[in-house]
């Protein structure tokens, strides 16, 4: 397994990431025995860096990866928690709470059903837009001169947001989406974090699921399934995005890959300061994602890749609009 350090001051990680968030209900029902294995899988296999929100099932996901990583050497993990996003009993948004006493009420209950000392990497999940960055960042600092967290991490932020993160405390990383459908980052976001030497923690590589190779129009989804309600899963929008994983396809069976792999091989030719996160919930999807680590493309295949998907070829935006008012990421969209 390769690794990479994340930006000029992260830890050093995995050249995969294993995002853990469908573990908890995001996309359906999970099997809480396979998704262990799973993880356990993924730990075998090199994989360091597991990546979890503390309202990912209303703490349910960070109680897992504790169950997982028992008997294990806690160590070899590096963990990434995500933080203010806020929730009720119904499963429902309600907004963000960056607050600095809220800060520390959340990283204590993370540590607790994580079964461990210290975090990782600590980002909020969102920018709160009552709170300035620079108190956010501010008391995750303090957090980590105490020795509570590790690296100081961001998510789903502008280039603005991200110098002004910078100044206050170096950051390992932002936590965005980026995949071959979604290359919002590479007009400002991208070039800011390689200025500061941060690096890209990329979800949604497979978008969903949707250019995994997969996906099908008529697949089941289940009841609480956010691609329910995302734009590109659409009536309308997902004929067309599939047209486009079908022409990855064919360029897929000339390497000898997987779409899913080509994918995710895009992703890291893209710099090595981007490390995708996967979101196996399964040992077969997951051992088909590491086999995209052994997929060099050449030249002319992201030449071919780039014709056949195109930047902004996608229809329908990668977030329900009210979803995208609230993300800082995409105020200049």
């Amino acid at each position: 397994m390769k690794t990479y350090r994340l930006g000029k001051t992260g830890p050093e990680v995995s050249a995969l990431g294993l995002g853990c968030m469908g573990m908890s209900g995001m996309y359906g029902p999970a099997d809480r025995t396979e998704s262990i294995a799973t993880i356990h899988a993924a730990l075998d296999a090199g994989v360091t860096l597991l990546d979890t929100g503390d309202f990912y099932g209303m703490g349910h996901n960070e109680m897992l990866i504790g169950e997982a990583l028992k008997g294990r050497n806690r160590d070899r993990a590096i963990i990434s928690v995500k933080f203010g996003a806020l929730r009720d009993p119904a499963g429902n948004w309600n907004g963000y709470d960056s607050r600095p006493a809220a800060i520390r009420n959340f990283v204590a209950y993370s540590l607790q059903r994580l079964g461990v000392d210290h975090i990782d990497i600590y980002r909020p999940s969102r920018l709160d837009p009552n709170v300035p960055i620079e108190d956010t960042i501010g008391t995750i600092a303090d957090l980590v001169k105490q020795g509570y967290v590790r690296h100081v991490g961001l998510s789903e932020v502008g280039a603005e947001t991200i110098r002004r993160a910078a100044a206050v405390h170096p950051i390992s990383d932002l936590q965005i989406e980026y995949s071959l459908i979604s290359r919002g980052i590479e007009d400002e976001i991208l070039p800011a974090c390689r200025a500061l030497g941060i690096g890209i923690t990329a979800y949604g590589v497979l978008s969903r699921g949707l250019i995994s190779g997969h996906w099908q129009k008529d697949t089941a989804t289940a009841k609480g399934d956010f691609r329910t309600m995302s734009p590109r899963f659409q009536e309308g929008n997902v004929e067309r995005n599939l047209e486009l994983v079908e022409a990855l396809r064919a360029i897929a069976g000339n390497t000898g890959a997987t779409v899913a792999q080509v994918a995710i091989a895009w992703v890291t030719a893209q710099g090595e300061d981007i490390v995708p996160l996967v979101g196996a919930r399964r040992r077969d999807r997951l051992e088909e994602a590491l086999g995209a680590l052994q997929l060099t493309l050449s030249n002319d295949d992201l030449v071919t890749i780039e014709k056949a998907v195109p930047k902004g070829a996608a229809a329908g935006a990668r977030y329900p609009e009210a979803l995208l008012a609230h993300m800082d990421s995409e105020k200049n969209r």
